[in-house]
């Protein structure tokens, strides 16, 4: 039953009677660890800087001393969204590449802090290769890992299995050009989606280790440094496997500050190469180009496949391919005959 306007205006005067002790009783600080902060309605808790960019006198270094021999790593089970084990470490990761700019600041990032990173690449974006001045020392230490995010970031579960392998073989190609190293055993699947068929797919070409996460910073689409921060404080906590984007510049001036927030939580961050335990034999197997080579049985008098190269072993009085196939079938026949 709609109400008349006098009880509308009844009602708005009691609520604007009690707001004062509703919002006095409302807390203005957030338990980062606990608190959901998927929602842009906490953007303006007090608990927020008004400046979110950091620039300490000199910057937060987390893994200041890390020894990787230390680590006691863990085996392999299942498609992984948080690392296994007690610790107070967290894998940092970081998807895709549109923005050449953010792929250049996560680098030098990544440089004067020490912060250990895996990127899940999409090699269809033309900042790797931009970058790769930055970006190629870091792979060759292992302070950055490359992993596979598929070429193009197709849903996997839409394509043939052909068009799967198309996709993380084509990435790992460009991997290998631009990097000079392997992402295999670890991918990505965009959007997370994936079913037992694309997995089995994925390990037939090498990616035995899916790779999923617990935490994004929500930044895979065009958001504010505010929604980013507050993320942050929810899902930079130990043991996490923390999902970041190299989309939108937004995440630049906040980088320092991510450090000084893991920093100051005592985490440190790690690659999964770090972290992991090395192939099994199967997954080695899996791993290793296998090129399934057919043979067949030749049948009695049946002519090899030539090529036009194989001219080089014929007389000189044979001059074309056609010429050399008559002179093959003549030996040969004559050697059966013979």
């Amino acid at each position: 039953m709609p109400h008349s306007p006098s009880r509308r205006l009844l009602l708005a005067g009691s609520l604007g009677a009690l707001a004062p002790i509703i919002f006095a009783s409302t807390p203005k600080t957030i338990n980062a660890t606990t608190s959901d902060f998927s929602s842009t309605a906490h953007e303006t808790q007090d608990n927020v800087p008004e400046s979110l960019t950091f620039s300490p006198a000199a910057p937060p270094k987390p893994n200041e001393g890390f020894n990787v021999a230390a680590i006691a790593k863990q085996p392999w089970s299942a498609p992984m969204t948080r690392l296994p084990g007690e610790g107070r470490y967290i894998a940092w990761t970081v998807d895709d590449g549109v923005s050449p700019e953010t792929i250049r600041a996560y680098a030098e990032f990544a440089a004067r802090t020490g912060v250990r990173l895996t990127f899940f690449v999409n090699m269809t974006y033309v900042g790797f290769t931009q970058n790769v001045d930055v970006l190629k020392p870091l792979v060759q230490t292992g302070q950055l890992q490359i992993a596979n995010h598929t070429f193009s970031h197709p849903d996997l579960k839409t394509l043939k299995d052909d068009q799967i392998k198309h996709e993380l073989e084509k990435n790992e190609a460009e991997i290998q050009r631009v990097f000079g190293v392997s992402a295999k055993p670890y991918f990505r699947p965009p959007y997370g989606s994936y079913d037992a068929r694309v997995l089995k797919v994925a390990a037939s070409v090498g990616y035995t280790r899916p790779v999923l996460w617990e935490g994004t910073l929500g930044d895979e689409a065009k958001t504010s440094a505010r929604v980013i921060y507050m993320r942050s404080l929810k899902y930079v906590l130990p043991q996490r496997i923390l999902l970041g984007h190299l989309n939108f510049t937004t995440i630049i001036p906040l980088l320092d500050r991510l450090a000084g927030l893991v920093a100051e939580r005592k985490l440190i961050t790690v690659t999964l190469n770090d972290y992991f335990e090395g192939l099994t034999e199967e997954e080695r197997k899996a791993s290793e180009p296998n090129p399934k080579i057919r043979r067949t049985k030749r049948k009695k008098n049946q002519l090899p496949q030539l090529q036009p190269r194989d001219l080089a072993s014929a007389p000189p009085e044979i001059r074309n391919i056609q010429d050399f196939k008559k002179y093959v079938h003549l030996l040969t026949v004559g050697t059966a005959n013979g």
